[in-house]
């Protein structure tokens, strides 16, 4: 799976209530969520983005509360692909549980500015800076992971393939 889009760039410690503030937790229409996403750093933010943008960040992104808003709202918004130099542990997991594919590169968010246009291969881990021709490689998404964002998370994985019901008793 390969992504290309426009990047938007953040600082290291973006926490879960930078991406989605409290505030607004009361709901989980999705189109809410993605009005709001980076309401206080980043009014409008949903406005300013065209569909399969990727977002940059530094270290530690999505530190804080253990909510799927935060990925959701990401996602809904219109980003195709989340770009850290790490994450934080429970947002890694959320992500990939709402269909949000992630990806972890030191060198990457260091050296791609705002504004550029990026491709991401999300089997090969390779992401190049289609303004400067730099390339950069995080670790691939395995491949089960990918099947979990094609059928756009965790839930719809499950119900895809068959496996609610199975196993109990």
């Amino acid at each position: 799976m390969k992504i290309q889009g426009t990047v938007w760039k953040f600082e290291d410690n973006v926490d879960t209530d930078l991406i989605i503030p409290a505030r607004f937790l009361n709901s989980s229409d999705r189109d809410e969520l993605a009005r709001n996403c980076f309401a206080d750093i980043r009014p409008g933010f949903m406005d300013m983005i065209s569909p399969g943008d990727i977002l940059v960040a530094g270290n530690n992104f999505g530190s804080g509360s253990s909510r799927e808003h935060a990925p959701l709202a990401i996602k809904a918004a219109g980003i195709s692909v989340v770009v850290a130099e790490s994450f934080a542990r429970i947002f890694y997991r959320n992500a990939f549980n709402v269909g949000l594919p992630i990806l972890e590169s030191k060198e990457a968010p260091q050296s791609v500015d705002e504004g550029s246009l990026v491709s991401v291969d999300l089997a090969t881990g390779e992401i190049v800076n289609m303004n400067t021709g730099q390339q950069f490689f995080a670790k691939p998404v395995p491949r089960f992971m990918r099947e979990i964002v094609d059928a756009g998370g965790l839930v719809e994985y499950v119900k895809k393939k068959g496996l609610t019901g199975q196993g109990a008793s």
